[in-house]
């Protein structure tokens, strides 16, 4: 099965708190979509890789310039204001030889090879896979109040990561059954949910976190440092 990512670039970095977008950010010596990149071609399924990014971005090119890897990086495709927009614009890009579609976060620069391994196996057997994690603290559902609802058992919750693979045909046909209600599904994988198809659970990893907040970057920092040492 021939692999592409999605690899989803168009976050403004208002959240962060960064006039530049953190995955231009630099962090242990060079912009953190680098490392994205660079843990992604630990996994040679991966044949190309299709990068979503903002309408106003002024970093990505510099960002990439003069690095090459096994997979093809395309040119980058502009993407929406909402994630599942710039699903689609990034799966419109990919050429129809594309079997399984892997949409990931650029600022999470850490998959594992492992990780990045059992998430396209699950999905080549069943169709469709993310990656995820047990969830070992209470949660609590709750209303607008801050009223407590319900308390879920924690045995049948995961946390989920990315990249969230599927089949191709499968994506595309989640996204026009989803069209008018794209707006509520938080993952892509939520958009499969809700239009029918098996989503399966692949092993996550807790160093495949999202770099969201400053201490997020510091902790990314401190992992690089520590591989580099």
């Amino acid at each position: 099965m021939k692999v592409g990512v999605l690899l989803l670039s168009a976050g403004s970095g208002k959240r962060f708190g960064s006039a530049i977008p953190k995955q231009y950010l630099e962090v242990a010596g060079q912009p953190l979509i680098l490392h994205t990149l660079n843990s992604l071609a630990q996994e040679p399924r991966i044949a190309v890789v299709q990068p979503v990014i903002g309408s106003r971005d002024l970093w990505y090119y510099d960002a990439v310039a003069g690095h090459d890897w096994e997979f093809e990086l395309l040119p980058p495709v502009e993407g929406g204001v909402e994630r599942s927009m710039s699903m689609q614009k990034g799966l419109a890009a990919l050429s129809d030889d594309v079997d399984l579609v892997a949409v990931h976060d650029a600022a999470r620069a850490l998959p594992s090879k492992l990780l990045l391994k059992d998430v396209l196996d699950v999905a080549e057997a069943h169709g469709a896979a993310v990656p995820g994690l047990a969830v070992h603290d209470t949660i609590k559902r709750i209303n607008a109040d801050g009223k407590v609802l319900e308390t879920p058992n924690r045995s049948s919750l995961m946390a989920v990561q990315t990249p969230q693979v599927a089949r191709r045909d499968w994506f595309l046909s989640a996204l026009e059954q989803e069209k008018e209600r794209l707006h509520l599904h938080t993952d892509d994988a939520s958009v499969l949910e809700a239009a029918g198809f098996d989503v399966y659970i692949s092993q996550g990893d807790v160093n495949n976190r999202k770099v969201t907040t400053q201490n997020d970057m510091l902790w990314l920092q401190d992992q690089l440092q520590g591989v580099k040492s």
